[in-house]
């Protein structure tokens, strides 16, 4: 197939500069000049090699051009301390398949390693590098034109999270996962039906197994080939771009697999990870944690970053596992970790590399945003590093999570006993940029479907469900909910098996879809739900203390102090009428929104779809609404326009 000719060690896309600037540990285009690059020098086609490997002995270039020889096409190293192996092999190009063979000056070890640049990979389990370009004809000029817009800290930002490899199975063919360009059809219009505003991948970096959902993450350049080409991707991307949908593109530079074809042990010393085991080896993930104090990994990682944004299109990163990367002790007994200089337990270098990824990322890339899973009360993770922050844009909102999911888990007969669940999140609601997400992690390993969570009977279970996206829709923050819980499936995530689609056949799930329709449309149209989510100053309390009723109401405001929102929810099955609700305008009220509509399977109890409000002081506004508050249940209500 291929007529590959000796190496040539007198060709090199390095630059005096760009050595200058990866011994400095500022280079972060880094893909653009390591790896595999098809060019053409002298009129011959051919594929340029670069590999930093500064205790290789030798390293060679094999592949199926070569019968995967080493020796054959050896590299050579750079004679400028940089620990760069390079050489230009005349007569390969595209499709080329190959690997490292890399011999050791330490020891005897030797082995045969992936490109950790490599752009494409074959489809697990053989573990070769592809050679492979980027070259694509985006359509999605408009999108990125204002995307500023729509990522943006007053944009109504609601995510639908997906594992790309479950979301829909071909039945007639073995039960395989959609193809990249398949999912282009199906996720673009189900997401566009649902009004979502933005879909998360789960990590589609490449990955050696399936059953990490990507976590495990290998080829840091590259999409998995499990579902098509780098190009198949990008014709995702654009299609969800072309229809007004942002992507959120989950990246993981905490930890990364074992495997010996990948990053591990990679030129026979510990070259990315960490020698001691203390600080370089994960107990929860039985994989290895990053070295981010050397220069060569922390470039390595940005560039990861800077490359699927730039490339891509990606327009948000959400950063996995921030808090074991911010603790030396996360998930460690006493003796089994290694204080930093000042005996402390915070991880320096970490947090060093976390705030550099943040300013590259917007000085770079001004209209994207990362986002944090930091599952502590580590400060100011959503502040800038100039004010001592680490610089992301937002984060996710854990304890809202873990707080809501517990009390909604209650008998409603015992609500009244744990109010402060609800009310407690209000307090810490503005410290930083939230995410409220109920999201894959709240679905898997035995913890059961969302409406499994729920108590009672099945229509307990379904009201339930529809409260809790009620109440996560009125509160403070951004969106995100996971695939299969926005029709209220039964059974719990299992990534080798698709969400229970056959399930909205079925009015109660149809209605729980169609709730969650509309209330991404009002999120969306409304304001004051979503331009002051950040702001304490687009919140206010009506009532938080009617413990024994179990209810709860307050206002949402946008910035025009007549943009205005009521969101008022009973949490019990016991219908609350004439219950007077103070609110700050006089006039007619109209109701937005009720749960407890026939249309998403409720009893019909509500307000006939508009209250006027009475010139009767009551929770310290001089106006009041006389409300029904059907059971189990929210109602929105705006001031009529």
């Amino acid at each position: 197939m291929w007529d590959a000719k000796p190496p040539r060690h007198d060709v090199s896309r390095l630059t005096d500069q760009d050595i200058y600037l990866f011994k400095q540990g500022n280079h972060f285009d880094l893909p653009e000049k390591l790896g595999s690059q098809a060019l053409t020098v002298e009129e011959e086609p051919g594929v340029h090699f670069a590999v930093w490997a500064p205790n290789a002995k030798t390293v060679s270039v094999i592949g199926d051009f070569n019968g995967w020889e080493p020796g054959k096409h050896l590299m050579a190293p750079r004679q400028d301390a940089s620990g760069i192996h390079e050489c230009f092999i005349p007569g390969l190009g595209k499709g080329a398949h190959y690997k490292y063979h890399i011999e050791s000056s330490v020891g005897d070890y030797r082995a045969d390693k992936g490109d950790p640049y490599a752009f494409y990979w074959e489809t697990s389990p053989s573990t070769a590098s592809i050679v492979w370009d980027l070259d694509y004809q985006w359509n999605d000029a408009t999108w990125m034109a204002s995307r500023h817009e729509k990522n943006g800290f007053s944009a109504p930002v609601s995510i639908y999270e997906v594992h790309l490899g479950s979301f829909r199975r071909v039945h007639e063919d073995r039960y395989r996962s959609l193809s990249y360009l398949e999912m282009a059809d199906h996720l673009t219009e189900h997401v566009l039906r649902c009004g979502f505003s933005h879909v998360e991948f789960l990590p589609i970096m490449e990955h050696p197994f399936f059953g990490s959902w990507g976590y495990q993450t290998l080829g840091y350049f590259a999409p998995t080939s499990r579902f098509g080409s780098p190009q198949d991707f990008m014709a995702l991307i654009d299609r969800l771009h072309q229809n007004g949908i942002g992507v959120v593109l989950d990246w993981v530079p905490s930890h990364f697999p074992t495997d010996g074809h990948g990053l591990s042990f990679f030129d026979g010393t510990h070259l990315y990870e960490h020698a001691d085991p203390k600080k370089g080896y994960h107990p929860d993930w039985n994989c290895y944690i990053f070295n981010t104090g050397r220069y060569e990994v922390r470039e390595f990682l940005i560039s990861s970053a800077l490359f699927w944004l730039k490339n891509y299109h990606i327009d948000a990163l959400r950063v996995d596992a921030v808090a074991s990367m911010l603790y030396l002790d996360y998930s460690r007994r006493e003796g089994e970790w290694i204080p930093n200089i000042h005996g402390g337990r915070e991880n320096l270098d970490n947090i060093a590399f976390l705030r550099r990824l943040n300013e590259m990322v917007y000085s770079r890339f001004p209209g994207c945003e990362t986002m944090a899973e930091e599952s502590t009360s580590w400060p100011m993770v959503s502040r800038p590093p100039y004010l001592g922050g680490l610089g992301f844009g937002m984060k996710w909102n854990m304890g809202w999570m873990h707080d809501t999911l517990r009390y909604f888990s209650r008998d409603p007969i015992f609500r009244k006993y744990h109010h402060g669940e609800l009310t407690f999140s209000i307090w810490y609601a503005f410290s930083e940029n939230f995410i409220l997400a109920l999201s894959h992690d709240e679905v898997v390993y035995g913890k059961g479907s969302l409406l499994r969570k729920m108590p009672g009977d099945d229509w307990k279970r379904f009201a339930n469900l529809r409260l809790l996206y009620g109440y996560m829709f009125g509160h403070p923050g951004k969106k995100l909910l996971f695939m299969g819980g926005e029709f209220g499936q039964w059974q719990e995530w299992n990534h080798d098996a698709e969400p229970q689609w056959e399930l909205l056949d079925s009015p109660p799930h149809q209605g729980v879809m169609q709730w969650v329709a509309d209330l991404n449309r009002v999120y969306k149209e409304e304001t004051a739900l979503h331009q002051r989510d950040f702001k304490p100053e687009g919140f206010e309390w009506i009532d938080y203390r009617d413990a024994e009723a179990s209810v709860l109401a307050f206002l949402r405001r946008g910035k025009d102090p007549a943009d205005v929102l009521l969101v008022a929810l009973n949490f019990t099955p016991v219908p609350r009428a004439s219950y007077r609700i103070g609110v700050p305008i006089p006039g007619l009220w109209t109701e937005l929104l009720n749960s407890d509509s026939k249309l998403y399977g409720g009893s019909g109890l509500g307000n006939a779809g508009a209250v006027m409000a009475e010139e009767i002081e009551s929770f310290d506004h001089p106006y009041s609404l006389n409300l029904t508050l059907p059971p189990l249940a929210v109602v929105f209500l705006r001031p009529a326009r």
